[in-house]
């Protein structure tokens, strides 16, 4: 465990005790930023493997009006540090840590299939609209809890931008902005209701890209409260900011999927979902 934490953080469990309370009473919901968290001669390891993903033909791009980015989740992609690291993340050790600073009851599991997760990259221009993350896992039917965002980005200006903004409950505004600068790790809750994103154009060199790990942590359900009962089964939940997005086409069709959830038995939801995915 020492390879992979920061000497300074080497008793994780200690780590998560002490940090409980702060991670539960943060707003605008729970979450904690811990700086240097990571051992940094191992994360820039996992930084010298980091691919670049437009060259990567299994790479998933996103190019619309509400997201521009590229993720890639195939382990046979990861270098041989990213997939050790990645298996850690996974691991009792890790799980038990991220269970005892949530503080949330039900068990939590990792994600081998590292779905909607991975290696992330945006390039100059690129951004991810404020959403909620899909609420079920689509291979496991899990519910996801909590994600970690691990930011791999070495001489990081500000006007850049790429912060990570978290948002209120009612959208009024932004309550906390995160640079996402190199060994910045970012643990929070997901709920239908937990709205978070990168809404402003990168503005990175051209020659730079935004880079960074993320991993979700699920469970075999979840307290009501958590969840929005109009859509007990969704994707992405993009929310509007207070300026207006021109073009309302992808707000249209979350919309249409969250009406097709509500109305159609779950084994029907997951191929049509797939199907307007692709559309």
């Amino acid at each position: 465990m020492e390879h992979y934490i920061n000497h300074s953080f080497k008793n994780l469990l200690n780590v998560a005790e002490d940090n409980k309370h702060r991670y539960l009473s943060s707003n605008p919901f729970p979450h904690i930023v811990l700086k240097d968290f990571f051992n940094p001669e191992m994360l820039d390891g996992v930084l010298r493997e980091f691919p670049d993903l437009l060259k990567i033909n299994d790479s998933k791009i996103y190019d619309t009006p509400l997201e521009k980015k590229l993720t890639v989740k195939q382990d046979y992609i990861f270098g041989k540090q990213t997939k050790i690291f990645l298996n850690f993340l996974n691991s009792q050790p890790f799980l038990r840590f991220i269970q005892i600073l949530t503080g949330i009851n039900e068990t939590l599991l990792g994600d081998p299939y590292f779905e909607g997760g991975g290696l992330h990259q945006i390039k100059r221009g690129g951004y991810l609209k404020v959403h909620a993350d899909f609420n079920k896992h689509k291979l496991t039917g899990l519910d996801r809890r909590v994600n970690i965002l691990i930011y791999l980005n070495k001489n990081w200006k500000n006007d850049y931008g790429g912060y990570l903004e978290l948002w209120d409950r009612d959208m009024k505004f932004c309550v906390k902005r995160i640079i996402p600068e190199f060994n910045t790790v970012v643990i929070f809750n997901t709920t239908d209701y937990t709205y978070h994103g990168h809404p402003n154009p990168l503005n990175c060199p051209e020659e730079m890209r935004r880079k960074s790990l993320a991993l979700y942590y699920f469970s075999n359900g979840r307290p009501e409260t958590e969840i929005n009962p109009d859509l007990p089964i969704h994707s992405t939940l993009f929310k509007e900011r207070a300026e207006n997005i021109n073009d309302k086409s992808e707000f249209l069709k979350y919309r249409i999927r969250s009406i097709i959830a509500k109305l159609v038995p779950r084994f029907l939801y997951t191929p049509i979902r797939r199907l307007m995915n692709d559309t």
